[in-house]
């Protein structure tokens, strides 16, 4: 609706200036009277070939078809000029011919002018459609290259953790079979809860540490009194959206290079806060430290690359040896992130 207002009032302003050229070039004539043969016979120009160009494909055709409709707009046009203006005149008035050449002449080159500026936008308008589409299609084609690399990078997390899972099972069944069911219990709410957050469109932080608390409660059974864990997340930390499985690569970085080497174990805290618009999300434990880790592991690396696949150069992730001892790994992500 926009389109047409739009179209009708620059139609309006065009006829307008056309009529002002004429009352300067031929003095004779009142602009009153220029004026109306103007709107009369430009709108009639407009609204017949607008409506022709537009129910024809480009081509020969189009063209063909404009030399036939342009001539006949003009004489509707003088033809209502005519009765609008109450002169009384006829095309079919001998005393209305030279007029009638005159104003064809005039309306042919205007016309013309007008319908070469009408195709000329439609071409305009037409290559920023395809322009815009190309541009729709390579970015879902990026989308789909995302989430196929994405998901690649998750597959090669998850068996991980599943794989060192059962191979402590298969451990636990001849010497401690009651732990062994337990370890098994914990594993099955794990891929519950893991099936559900896979169907799920929305995956929040609270969700993720969720995840994980049922994941230590997992490696509880294996290590005892040596692994403790804490969590501190806000709600409004935990309500931020937040990629599965991201988490879940550092922690099991901290109990494998920084928990269990050391001969008492130790502890792990997980924070959340939400500051200067991004999410940071640290897993700080106690262990050994960064002596025996290189920090380029495969599940860190796996962390990075999603991360850069994700959110750029937005996402980052540090890791440091603590002062005291064991070694911080820290997550940054944007906060309006979409993440999935």
């Amino acid at each position: 609706m926009n389109k047409l207002w739009t179209g009708l009032a620059a139609t309006f302003i065009y006829n307008t200036a056309i009529a002002a050229l004429l009352t300067l070039l031929v003095p004779a004539g009142s602009f009153a009277e220029n004026f109306i043969f103007s709107q009369c016979i430009g709108f009639s120009i407009a609204v017949i070939n607008s409506l022709t160009l537009a129910r024809m494909q480009p081509g020969w055709k189009r063209w063909a078809a404009l030399c036939v409709t342009l001539p006949a707009s003009i004489a509707v046009g003088l033809q209502l000029s005519y009765w609008v203006s109450g002169c009384g005149g006829s095309l079919l008035h001998p005393k209305s011919l030279s007029a009638l050449l005159i104003v064809v002449y005039i309306g042919v080159f205007f016309g013309l002018l007008a319908s070469f500026t009408f195709v000329l936008f439609e071409r305009i308008e037409r290559l920023d459609m395809e322009v815009k589409q190309r541009q729709l299609d390579q970015m879902e084609s990026e989308k789909r290259e995302l989430e196929a690399q994405l998901k690649l990078l998750q597959a090669q997390i998850e068996p991980h953790f599943l794989f060192n899972t059962l191979a402590n099972v298969g451990s636990l069944i001849d010497t401690d079979p009651a732990q062994a069911r337990k370890l098994l219990e914990r594993l099955n709410d794990w891929l519950r809860t893991a099936l559900a957050r896979a169907r799920s469109t929305q995956v929040t932080l609270g969700g993720e540490l969720e995840m994980l608390d049922n994941y230590l409660n997992i490696l509880k059974i294996r290590f005892g009194g040596r692994l403790d864990w804490r969590i501190e997340a806000d709600a409004a930390a935990r309500a931020v959206p937040f990629p599965p499985m991201l988490l879940q690569p550092l922690v099991e970085n901290a109990v494998r290079h920084g928990i269990e080497p050391k001969l008492g174990g130790g502890q792990i805290v997980i924070r959340a806060d939400c500051a200067h618009g991004a999410l940071r999300v640290s897993v700080r434990d106690s262990g050994a430290g960064l002596q025996t880790q290189s920090g380029a592991g495969a599940g860190l690396s796996n962390v990075r690359a999603r991360l850069a696949a994700l959110f750029g150069e937005s996402g980052r992730l540090a890791l440091q040896a603590n002062a005291e001892g064991g070694a911080t790994a820290t997550l940054q992500i944007p906060l309006d992130n979409g993440a999935r």
